[in-house]
This record gives structure tokens, sequence and C-alpha cells, in this order.
């Protein structure tokens, strides 16, 4: 049959008010482009006539301004799942009468929707690279939840990117597992093995159209590791050199894991500099700028991700060399990239940051003083709770040091201290395995905590154990360093002599 080519206006009039949208992608890599701006477009239109428009988005992670931005400064979303990481959207969903949000593991989306959780999904916007008549399709730059959600909709656009010069193809694992009770095991059992297609069939009969673009993923490059993420990376580096000396990491390694950012650049810069360091492979939601300087160095060996996060500039050099990293990289949906079962399996290294932690091994990585959301759990918890290592990483202190990372409890809770077996800072590294409350609690004081909050928080540990207990905690005074900031600006004015230290 033929698939007629539409504009993106065309493509938007086929989404109607509070249908379900979900989008192909993770990160900005793979996202859609064009449809979206046209569908905010639309939405303003509507609102000045005084009509409603607003759909419900789901995403296979963060996106990009072409999806979050334009429909966030739209008022064009009435809930969003599983994560996002743009201002603008941040904004309206931490504001009264915004975006409504739910903040999911990213491995449990996709299954969530197939089982009938989140009812239909109406529309499907998917980034292609190749299609065929027939509906076979190769995808872009990241996979995210596509190929569940092109066997959801029921109806499919494809914004057909001509921005890459050169073929995706072979580098996409599409594969979705039986839903219970029929699952079987996930038959992945080392980072490079394959168990999909490479190729992404849909249904033509459902797909609406082929919209042309021509847009970049549109991702600046990250900061270049400084002296506080350098020493961070260097600690974390030395951390796992002494495990491997001390045969607690076997000698051929184990694969890693790394989050998003410019901390988990900087240490990914660090194993790589690291002649103690042996070459590793890795099996990851995101692989950015970094590992592919380490691909073209030879320390990292192989990456299994579920998308190329790397600045435009990195993107047309991997895309110059495609056939350097063919062997190199596979692209899988999230719920794969992600999967307990296979995390726990391979062992891996899992190594993301934290927003907050307490001195208990309690980690935040959502919420700015208990309510404010920045970005979302993300996959961190998928790995973390599974994986051979479980490290957690952030500098000490924030804004100039009136904000302490380290506090006595938590204000919003991701990562219990059972997931949470490591923790490093520019400061130090605190082993947490196999000690009690209390003994993490010390370890944290004196190995992470920055020297200026130090006697704080040893002040708390004091107070907290006179009240006694396995986790020794004196509620009144947990969150005064929180109170502290709420009402001076500065954690440094928390005063626990009040409470009788």
């Amino acid at each position: 049959m033929s698939i007629p080519f539409i504009t993106p206006q065309e493509a938007a009039e086929v989404i109607n008010n509070g249908d379900t949208v979900a989008t192909s992608g993770f990160t900005a890599s793979g996202t859609p482009k064009v449809v979206t701006v046209a569908l905010a477009e639309k939405a303003k239109a509507l609102h000045e006539k005084g009509e409603p428009f607003k759909v419900n988005l789901f995403t296979g992670a963060s996106t990009n301004d072409h999806v979050d931005g334009e429909l966030a400064r739209a008022d064009a979303v009435n809930f969003r799942v599983p994560y996002q990481s743009h201002k603008d959207s941040r904004k309206s969903l931490n504001a009264e009468g915004g975006i409504e949000y739910s903040d999911l593991h990213l491995s449990h989306l996709s299954q969530d929707m197939r089982y009938g959780f989140y009812g239909d999904v109406d529309v499907a916007i998917i980034e292609a690279t190749e299609m065929s008549p027939n509906g076979e399709v190769i995808l872009g730059a990241g996979m995210g939840m596509t190929p569940t959600i092109a066997q959801m909709a029921k109806k499919v656009i494809i914004e057909y990117s001509s921005y890459y010069h050169n073929s995706f193809r072979g580098f996409h694992d599409n594969y979705i597992p039986a839903d219970p009770p029929h699952r079987r095991e996930i038959p992945i059992y080392k980072p490079n093995d394959r168990i999909g297609s490479p190729i992404l069939k849909i249904d033509p009969a459902k797909i609406v159209g082929v919209v042309p673009s021509n847009a970049s993923e549109s991702i600046a490059p990250f900061t270049a590791p400084d002296e506080l993420t350098s020493q961070i990376g260097h600690n974390i580096t030395q951390f796992l050199v002494n495990e491997l000396r001390a045969g607690r990491i076997p000698k051929e390694f184990l694969p890693i894991q790394s989050g998003v950012g410019n901390v988990a650049n900087a240490v990914l810069y660090g194993l790589g500099e690291s002649a103690d360091i042996p070459e590793f492979v890795m099996y990851t939601e995101v692989i950015q700028d970094a590992v592919m300087k380490l691909m073209e160095e030879g320390k990292c060996k192989f990456a299994s991700t579920c998308a190329l996060t790397f600045s435009d500039d990195a993107m047309l050099r991997f895309m110059d060399n495609i056939d350097f990293f063919r062997d190199k990289v596979v692209m899988r949906p999230g719920e794969i990239s992600n999967h307990p079962e296979v995390v726990r399996r391979l062992g891996l290294i899992a190594m993301n940051t934290a927003l907050e932690a307490d001195i208990f091994g309690n980690v935040n990585s959502t919420h700015v003083l208990g309510t404010k959301m920045m970005n979302g759990i993300g996959g961190s918890a998928d790995f973390s709770r599974n994986a051979y290592l479980s490290i957690f990483s952030c500098p000490s202190i924030q804004k100039g040091g009136k904000i302490s990372t380290f506090v006595p409890m938590v204000s919003h809770l991701d990562h219990s201290e059972h997931s949470v077996k490591i923790l490093a800072t520019e400061q130090g590294v605190a082993d947490l395995r196999g000690k009690s409350p209390r003994q993490k609690a010390e370890t944290i004081i004196e190995n992470c905590v920055h020297p200026m909050y130090k006697q704080l928080m040893w002040d708390y540990l004091k107070l907290a154990n006179k009240n006694g207990g396995h986790t020794p905690h004196y509620l009144p005074a947990a969150f005064a360093l929180h109170q502290a900031f709420m009402e001076t600006g500065d954690m440094l004015n928390a005063d626990f002599a009040k409470f009788g230290v």
C-alpha cells in the first residue's frame, strides 16, 4: 500500500484533545522534532479561541525542546510520564494546575502499558531513518519504548529524518518480551548478545503519513571535567582499582552502567585514564561523548545502550566513522537495556548521581527540598537495586557551600540504604557494605561530607544516638538543615544546640 507524505501541520490534525500520544526516542536521541512543534502551534491556536487542547504525553525518557519544551510552553500537556529534564516542563509540573506528572522506573513503563495500566495509545510519533512501503523501519539514535508503542498505537506518524548521512541499519535490537504468565528469561548473557531484529515492523495500515525532517538532536556537549568532577572520578576509579586488587571484582572486570551528566562523564574519563582498569564493556541506558572517545582509544570494547546521547558534533563524528562502531554498539528498548533480570545476571558496576543523600545511606535523586521535582528517577533504580556494585556520586556541597548534599535525613527517598553500597564525593568514598546504620553514618561523615558541614553531622548523630534505636534519629531536628536553608538561604545556619547538643 502507498503511505503518503504529509506536512507536520497535517500530522498534528490527526491528534485530538485528550489523546494519549507516545513518542520514540530516549533522551533527545531519536525523538520527534517537527510534528510536536506543529502540535504545540495547534494547541496555541485553539487556546486563543477558548477551546481546550491537551494531550497525555508518554515518552521513552527525557526528550528535547521540540517535545517537552514546545508542548509545555503551549500548555498542551495534561499528563506526563515517565521522565523529563526540560526547564519548561519542570516549571509546569511543579506549578499548581500544571502538568500532572508520574515519576516511574524507566524499565517499567513499556510493560505497564502493555498490561493495560495506562489505557490506549491513540497516536505514536516515531522517528525513522529508513523505511519501506510495507512498514519496515530502521530507527534513529534512540529506541526508548518504540517497539511497544508501534505495536499498541491506533495510529502511527513517521518522522522521516534525512539529517543522518549514513544508515543506522544493524545497530538496533528490537525485542518485546512476552507478558506474564508466558514470559521467559531475557536471553542476554553478555552485553553484545542480540535477541531481536534490527528492523521494526509496523502495520502499514496504521501509518497515517510520513513527515520529512532534517533536524539534529540538538544536544549540547557536556562541560569538560573540572577539578571537582575529576576528583570524584579519581576517587571512584581508585576505589574500583582497590576492589580489583582485593579480588572483589573479577580480574577481567565487569560491565559498566553509567548515568547521564557531567559527573558521569568525568567518572568514565577517570576509568579510561587509569592504567590499572582493564579494557571493559558497558551495559547501560545511554552512552555519551566520553564513551565514543573510550571506544576510539580501545578502552571500551563494546556498549549495549538504549540511546546514543552524543552532542551534535560527536554525532557527526560517529556518523563519519560509522563502520568503526558497527561491531561495538547495540541499541535496545529501555525495558531491556534497564531490565533488572539482565542487570543482576551480568553483574553490573552501576554508577549514578545523587541529588541528596543522608548520613545513613539513603539517596534522593529527584526532589529539591523534598517537593520540587528536578528530572525524575529515570533508570537509576533499575540498575542500583540489582547491581553487583551500586555507586552513587555527587559533589559534597552546592551553591558555594550554602547547601550540603549530605543531610541527617533525605527530604525525599528514591533509593533506600538497602540499595546503596557505595557513596562518593570529591572528599572521598564511603563503603557501606556490611555496616550497621550507625557505622554507615560514621563512615559517610568521615569520608564524604564536606569539612564545613562535618561538625553539624557529628552533632546530629550525637543527638540522635541519645534517642536510641537501630537507626538513630531525632525527628524534631532531622530536617534542621533544610529548614535553615528555607529560612536563611544557608544550611550552615542550622543549630542543633537548641535541641540539646
